[in-house]
């Protein structure tokens, strides 16, 4: 994937694919979505000539029984843990059982759940790819069985066989966290240049083109103008890409960013996609010498406010975090699976966006909300994601 070569108008956006030439990819890139946090809100369009619709809808009258398959990939982080239980706790509140899996990253895992869940007669399956593009041939037996399917967070691809999908406004998370780079680095009034490096999510999960393509809207001007300069070199999608959103993978390559790129000079800011990530890359920065008060720890953005980030922005290392309140995205996962299972019609509000590669797939998004030091007690502690003993 290239990274943006300028700031481009607002326009309809489609899915980025790995391949796109760089005309392609400024064309699908620039996408503004208007998330909501309750999920039964209607919003407009965010103004940029997207097509986005709002079904009104809920439940219908049909009976709430039966097993749902819930699929997520991996108990390693903490979000994916909160996640699955939301949506069990919230299907077995409307009457419904759960079959609650976790892959641990490995995508055969993922598929063998899946494949006996189907088999066991599940009702409908909510799942959260490991591997966006790996499930075709599992999903086409679920097809065959009419059981129902709803893409979580992260867009499973290839297949036609997937028919709602819950998430955030992927594009605009990308947006926040470079903003915030940019507004605490005060490039807007003037200053610099800064050297900033860029870290990119997993290559196979969709959100993570969307993430990065956010987040070169805002940067690449700098870049271009020369305000923001990455000593190493490394702009593309491609480059910076961190297979599984592994901690230690982005530690290691922060590593040899320093010893290769920071002989001399200091880095001032690292766009970091994921929480996990971030405390692989401070860690590296640490060891580097960073973190004195001859040194400070450069800007270091997030996402998920997970606790270990929280207690880390808390304490002045890591910076920023990017929460994806996931209570209210199960609430819209969950909404969707037991519309599809009691004649209902599914709320979206973009039916534009996500392309798989074989269909769009329609949609509701919710809003992301960028987190730090100043507003963390508002937004976490406040709102009852965390409480206040688990953050101290």
């Amino acid at each position: 994937m290239l990274a943006l070569t300028s700031l481009v108008a607002c326009r309809p956006a489609t899915e980025m694919g790995g391949t796109d030439q760089p005309e392609e990819f400024m064309r699908k890139s620039f996408v503004r979505v208007a998330g909501a946090l309750a999920v039964v809100a209607a919003l407009a369009s965010a103004g940029c000539g997207r097509s986005t619709t709002t079904e009104a809808t809920g439940g219908g009258d049909g009976e709430r029984t039966g097993t749902v398959g819930i699929s997520m990939p991996t108990k390693s982080s903490e979000r994916w843990v909160a996640d699955g239980n939301n949506m069990a706790e919230q299907f077995t509140a409307l009457g419904y059982q759960t079959d609650l899996q976790y892959g641990d990253d490995v995508v055969q895992n993922q598929v063998s759940q899946i494949e006996n869940m189907i088999t066991k007669g599940v009702k409908a399956l909510v799942i959260a790819p490991i591997d966006g593009s790996s499930l075709t041939d599992i999903l086409q037996r679920a097809a065959d069985a009419k059981i129902p399917v709803v893409s979580y967070d992260r867009l499973i691809r290839g297949t036609a066989n997937v028919d709602y999908y819950a998430t955030f406004d992927n594009f605009k998370v990308g947006v926040l966290q470079a903003s915030y780079i940019t507004d605490k680095l005060g490039i807007a009034s003037g200053k610099g240049p800064f050297n900033i490096e860029l870290f990119a999510g997993s290559p196979d999960d969709n959100n993570a083109t969307f993430f990065f393509n956010g987040a070169m809207s805002v940067l690449q001007p700098f870049i271009d103008s020369g305000k923001l300069v990455v000593k190493s070199g490394q702009t593309t999608f491609d480059q910076v890409a961190t297979l599984r959103w592994d901690g230690g993978l982005a530690q290691s390559r922060m590593d040899n960013l320093l010893s290769k790129a920071y002989t001399s000079g200091r880095v001032d800011a690292v766009l970091s996609p994921y929480d996990g990530m971030s405390l692989g890359i401070i860690s590296a920065l640490k060891s580097s010498g960073y973190g004195t008060p001859d040194k400070p720890l450069p800007i270091v953005t997030g996402q998920d406010a997970e606790l270990a980030s929280v207690k880390s922005i808390i304490a002045g290392e890591q910076t920023q975090t990017v929460f994806k309140d996931t209570r209210e995205l199960a609430k819209s996962a969950v909404q969707m699976a037991d519309s599809l299972l009691t004649g209902g019609t599914p709320e979206v509000n973009d039916t534009t966006t996500y392309e798989n590669g074989v269909k769009v797939v329609p949609a509701f998004l919710l809003e992301p909300v960028s987190v730090d030091k100043t507003n963390y007690q508002k937004v976490l502690v406040d709102s009852g994601y965390y409480t206040a003993a688990q953050v101290a």
